[in-house]
């Protein structure tokens, strides 16, 4: 996913609320040995976007592997493969919530696993890349980095990509010599976990991410001043430049003042699907609460996945005390049969038990049509909290999610302070 300009929100899916999947019924024949670790990467314009696949031996009562994506060493940034098959000679690894699928169609002639990486980006277009893997004993360490000695980057920087008018906030770390981590802060959003090293060869740092939804990769290199000057590629199609200064005191505008609420509109003319496909408006008396809570978001968008887990949360915690969540998805294939169902399988995976509603395409000059109560959808997720008589109290564009840190912690904070007052 490229949301308009440079911020997108950003990686690797959700470990957060996610456990393993069910496990896979009757034999199977794997074209690798288990358990394993698979050092894989998918080739992108800019380079490699490297991560690493791992088959896990049964767990107890099961019979089938497991598997799952890692990028770097954290296991906040573990994703979980929700079904899988094996195709003769090959192995396909379905993330059926981001219409996501990794096929690892056979070996060439050193023993390199080869494949192809696809996703959906819209009607009838698909995202895809190269894949290659090398399947590693389970127990193996990550490949040294030859140059323990590249410039340091860690730090706070102000970041100016050149697609956007708006700063944004790079937070990075070295985890070990020659390695990096961190992730990029928008007001649309963050990248969630981005990890890499130093390539000695370009004389940068590389930071990527395969997640099942985005390939991203990022590339800095130290110039003479200090500041950074570097490349951003995601997928097959996008490319940009950015730039960056050490600052911090670097820092996001304040989310809560980028989105303005419109004058009060009847919720009853507010009609969206539910997933038993009936039309149903926001004046509906399921969505009625003293404190009324309504996140656009799409099953596509990272950042979002990252909010349903919050706000499921949020909703079992608070829900005897009148607080209403409702989600409205803005998608991206225009098919409603198929729509509905990436509706069920978010759904699922995030167990979440408040209404969940279609509401339209993701383009943004839509969803504002479909959505007036706000001044303009910039961002997925948006979320609007509301008093009981429905008039907006707040809105919050974007989501800084648990790769963040410390602006994670100040945004429960803010989300909860205004539920409580909402509440009394």
């Amino acid at each position: 996913m490229r949301r308009s300009a440079t911020a997108l929100a950003a990686c690797a899916l959700l470990a957060a609320g996610f456990g393993p999947p069910r496990p896979q019924e009757g034999a199977v024949t794997l074209p690798m040995p288990v358990p394993c670790k698979i050092d894989a990467l998918l080739e992108s314009p800019g380079g490699s976007i490297e991560f690493q696949l791992e088959v896990r031996a049964p767990r107890p009562k099961q019979t089938t592997p497991t598997f799952a994506l890692r990028n770097g060493a954290r296991g906040e940034d573990l994703v979980w493969i929700e079904r899988w098959e094996t195709p003769p000679g090959g192995l396909a690894l379905h993330v059926d919530s981001y219409d996501s699928h990794l096929e690892i169609t056979g070996r060439d002639a050193g023993g390199v696993l080869r494949g192809r990486w696809r996703k959906l980006r819209g009607p009838n277009e698909w995202a895809e890349l190269p894949f290659r893997g090398t399947v590693q004993p389970a127990t193996a360490a990550p490949p040294p980095v030859l140059d323990p000695a590249p410039p340091p980057i860690a730090g706070r920087w102000t970041v100016k990509f050149s697609s956007s008018d708006e700063a944004a906030v790079g937070v990075f770390t070295h985890p070990e010599p020659g390695r990096v981590a961190g992730t990029f802060l928008t007001t649309l959003g963050d990248y969630r976990y981005l990890a890499g090293r130093w390539d000695a060869a370009l004389g940068r740092w590389n930071l990527s991410c395969f997640d099942g939804a985005h390939a991203f990769l990022f590339a800095a290199k130290v110039e003479q001043d200090g500041s950074l000057a570097g490349e951003f590629w995601s997928g097959a199609t996008w490319h940009e430049t950015w730039k960056a200064t050490r600052d911090e005191g670097a820092a996001l505008p304040d989310p809560f003042g980028l989105t303005r609420a419109a004058e009060k509109v009847d919720l009853s003319k507010l009609v969206f699907i539910a997933q038993d496909r009936s039309r149903v408006s926001l004046a509906d008396p399921q969505f009625a609460g003293k404190a009324r809570i309504v996140q656009l978001f799409g099953t596509w968008c990272p950042n979002c996945n990252d909010e349903a887990t919050y706000l499921r949360d949020l909703h079992r915690r608070f829900k005897n005390q009148g607080l209403s969540v409702v989600g409205l998805a803005f998608e991206l294939s225009g098919d409603e049969e198929r729509d509905l169902a990436q509706l069920g399988r978010f759904a699922a995976r995030h167990q979440v038990e408040y209404p969940l509603l279609l509401a339209g395409k993701s383009d943004k000059q839509e969803a504002s049509k479909r959505f007036p109560l706000i001044d303009h959808v910039r961002a997925y997720p948006t979320t609007v909290f509301l008093r009981a008589d429905g008039s907006v109290r707040a809105v919050h564009q974007g989501f800084s999610g648990p790769a963040t840190g410390a602006e994670h912690q100040k945004l429960r904070q803010d989300f909860e302070r205004l539920i409580a007052e909402l509440l009394r």
